[in-house]
């Protein structure tokens, strides 16, 4: 016999001698006690900071412990625009910023600028239901932006369009 052969059946016999001893000593088919008496690390029947937890509540918790939860209110605002104030209005309005509790917002028209200044208590209402209450104070109508008359790279301040009599 070689001695790889001599090491394997040294190994098998060994196996074969602590299986049947385990058997001996264990006949119900336990799993071995290792002998050591630490505290159980799972928590018991009632509720405990060790179980687990939703991933939002976790964030929540580390968002309120570090002063974010202002900006993901004004960045939920945003986000969230066309589900707090409905398809249609969000259509024709775009929240622009957010700052110091006063939401600017431009309108696609004129007409649509007038009609969500008629319809403000009712936004105000939304977005309070849809982000929390002080998030948003006031809210600020813009109509739509003028376009632009300055072409080219050169301008003369103090000069306005077309205006070439000099």
């Amino acid at each position: 016999m070689r001695g790889s052969d001599l090491a394997r059946a040294a190994l098998q016999a060994a196996k074969d001698a602590a299986g049947t001893r385990e058997r001996r000593n264990n006949p119900k088919g336990r799993a071995p006690h290792t002998g050591s008496r630490k505290r159980r690390r799972w928590s018991a029947a009632g509720a405990d900071s060790r179980d687990p937890q939703k991933f939002g509540a976790i964030l929540g918790k580390i968002a309120a412990d570090r002063g974010w939860s202002e900006q993901l209110a004004h960045g939920e605002v945003f986000g969230r625009w066309t589900a707090i104030v409905g398809a249609e209005i969000a259509e024709h309005a775009t929240p622009l910023q957010l700052r110091d509790g006063e939401l600017t917002v431009q309108a696609s028209s004129t007409a649509w600028a007038t009609q969500l200044r008629l319809l403000q208590r009712q936004l105000l209402a939304k977005i309070a239901k849809g982000v929390g209450n002080g998030v948003v104070k006031r809210l600020k109508v813009h109509g739509p932006a003028a376009p632009s008359w300055r072409y080219g790279p050169r301008h003369v301040s103090g000069r306005g369009p077309r205006d070439t009599y000099g």
